[in-house]
């Protein structure tokens, strides 16, 4: 297995880089490649990233979803919607959470908590 392909059944990372996310047009102080790319290598070996286009609640700009690993939702976990990811140290947290286990086997830290909040319909579009 190569060092940057995480091991099966890990949790996966979508990160949404539609109309909004991801946009200089909503966000134009952050760096949203430079961005992408630290949490890709905060995640290496450790979940799959994923980039997806858009994810629906755009009022909520940046929009990741991280999915529990097989054993995560065995024990529980749902996948956890985070919005206004735009935080410098956000990756970082995000990659902490997900390397202790991520949904279903452990908690979402403290400094991201404020980001979670249910999705009632992740299909909708604007």
């Amino acid at each position: 297995m190569s060092p940057t392909t995480p091991p099966p059944g890990e949790p996966t990372v979508t990160v949404c880089r539609g109309c909004c996310c991801g946009t200089a047009t909503k966000r134009p102080l952050v760096d949203h490649a430079a961005r992408l790319e630290a949490l890709r290598r905060l995640l290496d070996g450790t979940a799959r990233v994923r980039v997806t286009d858009c994810l629906g609640p755009c009022e909520r700009s940046d929009v990741m979803v991280v999915s529990p690993s097989p054993e995560g939702r065995r024990s529980g976990g749902r996948p956890v919607w985070l919005g206004q990811v735009n935080g410098r140290h956000e990756p970082s947290a995000l990659a902490d959470w997900v390397a202790a286990g991520g949904p279903g086997l452990a908690d979402v830290p403290e400094s991201l908590r404020r980001a979670v909040f249910r999705s009632t319909d992740p299909l909708s579009r604007p």
